[in-house]
């Protein structure tokens, strides 16, 4: 199939629908956890390894890189958790058509929303 026609490659004038951002999202979100995944777990075995341990890995979690990084971190779980949800009733089949799915991704922002500024509101 050899077509002529031009193609856009411009990201920034590229306009997705809102279904597309919010499936894009819960991807980068899935990429975020699983390379912060190496740290969580290091964090996990250090302080559950000795009292000095859980010590280091508190005076750590003080500083506010570490509080940042810890709430990029949550904030992609929540959204990954809530973008998640919304598929698994896709898969029961409700919210399948056009307007479902605008609808659907229009909840997973707002809920991920509240809930990304909650963490933020405990961690900080």
């Amino acid at each position: 199939m050899n077509s002529q026609r031009p193609v856009n490659l411009d990201l920034r004038t590229i306009k997705l629908p809102i279904t597309g951002v919010t499936s894009f999202l819960h991807r980068v979100s899935g990429i975020i956890l699983f390379l912060g995944l190496g740290f969580m777990l290091y964090a996990l075995s250090k302080s559950l390894g000795s009292e000095e341990g859980f010590a280091e890995v508190k005076a750590c979690l003080t500083s506010p890189l570490a509080k940042f990084v810890a709430w990029g971190l949550l904030s992609a779980l929540l959204y990954h958790m809530v973008a998640g949800v919304r598929h698994l009733i896709m898969d029961m089949g409700i919210g399948e058509t056009l307007e479902g799915g605008k609808l659907g991704s229009k909840i997973v922002i707002v809920i991920s929303v509240v809930m990304i500024v909650l963490a933020g509101v405990w961690i900080w």
